[in-house]
């Protein structure tokens, strides 16, 4: 089964139909078919970005169930140390905690096609054992 992360701008592009890559990320998740991955962090990060829009959070919330998205957290603090270890290597491009959460998935799940607008960062970063990532909207 084809399995796809999936990061916080794409998510807040697909709900805000005023988003210049709207179009672009609502065909890809409306035809996607396959499991869609993404963290808490992701989660927190993008019902921030659609407080601001009419009925955003629930709309959110309702996709999430929709396309049965599997939401994973990071259940032990030895896993947040090695996300701000991430965010750390990559201060430069730089990093933030929801994207240092999706390289750990992609490394636990050896996934590593994303759906992002972040294509400088998801270009650059790495897993842990070495995996560039496969942008899926290229």
């Amino acid at each position: 089964m084809r399995t796809c992360l999936v990061d916080t701008g794409p998510f807040v592009s697909y709900l805000d139909r005023k988003d210049p890559v709207h179009i672009d990320v609502a065909d890809f998740l409306d035809n996607f078919t396959g499991q869609l991955l993404t963290t808490g962090a992701v989660i927190g990060e993008v019902m921030y970005f659609v407080a601001e829009l009419r009925n955003g959070p629930v709309s959110f919330a309702e996709f999430l169930i929709a396309s049965d998205t599997h939401i994973v957290s990071l259940p032990t603090a030895s896993e947040v140390v090695t996300a701000a270890e991430l965010m750390h290597q990559y201060w430069d491009t730089p990093m933030d905690f929801a994207d240092a959460t999706l390289v750990l998935l992609a490394d636990q799940t050896e996934t590593t096609e994303i759906l992002t607008s972040d294509r400088r960062g998801f270009s650059t970063y790495r897993t842990p054992k070495g995996e560039g990532f496969n942008l899926a909207l290229a």
